[in-house]
């Protein structure tokens, strides 16, 4: 903006103290920062390595307890560009959980939407508003908002899953709530029947082809776990009906085909055994868990070797793709839903691979 030449310099500033002084700020300074041709998140393209957070789980399993206060023994993805928040991108959160053999966690409730997908280890059971969900690896689990929820492993082995919440859009929105269990005891009492749900609605749609594009919904699902075996079937009967090098297929209500819960979408993309599919960029937040198989992706330029039990970061707006020398699958939790109930959501497929600028090495 031009400053008119009558006005001296000293009077330009002082004007601006005195906006300062009352908590003011001249737009004409700032509208570059604001209105972006394109979003510039915060967070960064990130992965973090298996090979360094499991030997740190396990040693969390031996020196600390789960007990009340502490609530749960998670370690959340911390992603260099939001100065030091524990959010693993602006709007997601992203973490490992473990529990070690015959250990509870207790029952709380939050107005964050959660969900668990089993990344390795059998006995563990999550009980949802008294719905015990037995838990096995490639399984996802629904926490949905202000649901009674904790964690018991009836086992003699360690359970390790990942955590995916909207708790940093929440706290954005000055909406947290958070209240444990009055008891009796530290958990729910566990139902004489488990998976009511899974049964309740074992006829009912439980993906998509792709992603959701159609209903939006207000509500979440009430099936609270999704099997792997019906994931990898459905990926397994698009593979037969396609030569496409990736798969996708987006967990779905079955009551309302909507995303499982208004303001998260989770779904697993396949990576062909050595297929390479084509950048696409997005707005939203996406953090992919690998759950099988080894390879690479390429985000904004820099490329991410990967292998089972990592997980990414893909900012919005970074244009990512894919590629495999076997066969892999990535479960992948994104903010999609609320971009489009917005009318926020866009994309883009670009008609050629990136240049890769940089190989990531994982700390």
């Amino acid at each position: 903006m031009t400053i008119d030449a009558t006005h001296t310099e000293s009077e330009l500033e002082e004007f601006y103290r005195d906006l300062a002084a009352v908590d003011l700020q001249p737009l004409w300074t700032i509208t570059a920062d604001l209105l972006t041709p394109t979003p510039r998140p915060k967070a960064v393209p990130w992965l973090w390595s298996a090979a360094t957070m499991k030997p740190l789980a396990r040693r969390a399993i031996r020196l600390v307890p789960v007990e009340r206060g502490g609530e749960r023994r998670v370690l959340s993805l911390q992603n260099p560009g939001l100065g030091g928040q524990p959010y693993a991108v602006g709007t997601l959160w992203g973490a490992l959980q473990c529990l070690g053999p015959r250990e509870k966690a207790p029952a709380h409730r939050h107005s964050p939407g959660a969900i668990r997908f089993v990344l390795a280890g059998e006995g563990v059971f999550t009980t949802v508003d008294g719905d015990a969900c037995d838990m096995h690896p490639g399984d996802l689990v629904l926490t949905p908002a202000m649901n009674w929820h904790d964690h018991v492993n009836g086992g003699d082995g360690e359970m390790f899953w990942f955590d995916g919440l909207d708790l940093p859009m929440v706290a954005a929105l000055d909406g947290t709530f958070f209240e444990p269990w009055a008891g009796p005891g530290l958990n729910q009492p566990e139902p004489a029947e488990h998976n009511v749900s899974e049964r309740t609605y074992a006829g009912g749609t439980r993906h998509t082809d792709g992603a959701v594009t159609g209903p939006l919904s207000p509500r979440h699902s009430r099936l609270m776990v999704y099997r792997w075996a019906d994931t990898t079937a459905q990926l397994d009967r698009l593979a037969a009906a396609s030569d496409a090098p990736l798969l996708a297929v987006e967990y779905t209500d079955p009551e309302t085909g909507a995303s499982v819960m208004p303001t998260l979408a989770c779904a697993v993309h396949r990576v062909r055994a050595g297929g390479r599919s084509l950048p696409v960029r997005r707005a939203g937040n996406a953090v992919y868990v690998v759950y099988s198989g080894h390879g690479s992706s390429v985000i904004a330029g820099q490329r991410f070797d990967w292998g089972p039990g990592d997980m990414f970061a893909v900012p919005s707006w970074a244009p990512v793709e894919h590629a495999a020398d076997e066969q892999a699958d990535l479960f992948v939790l994104t903010d999609t839903p609320v971009l489009r109930a917005l009318g926020l959501y866009r994309e883009e497929r670009l008609a050629e691979a990136q240049p890769v600028t940089s190989v990531f090495e994982p700390r």
